[in-house]
């Protein structure tokens, strides 16, 4: 199975974390009686290094994943410019 077959997945559930902590977040700081925008620009700056806390795993998991697709693509990229000037590719490449 390739590094970053589950990308999609490991993106996506990061970023819902990452607003539903901001959601929460806002919701505790309206029930102590902030204002909506106030609650919101709150959770949104505090949310960010809370994140990264709690949610490190995760990710580490899409950092991870992130860098291996773009490993791959730029040694797709290498193959194709040297296959564009002429170059064979070593025995064992696809």
């Amino acid at each position: 199975m390739q590094p970053n077959a589950h990308l999609g997945r490991d993106l996506a559930l990061y970023s819902l974390a990452r607003v539903g902590l901001v959601a929460a977040s806002t919701a505790v700081l309206m029930l102590f009686g902030v204002p909506f925008l106030v609650s919101l620009a709150v959770a949104v700056v505090a949310g960010f290094p809370i994140g990264m806390l709690l949610f490190r795993g995760l990710n580490r998991r899409v950092t991870d994943g992130l860098a291996a697709r773009g490993a791959a693509k730029h040694a797709e990229r290498e193959r194709l410019r040297a296959e564009l000037r002429g170059e064979t590719p070593p025995e064992g490449s696809p």
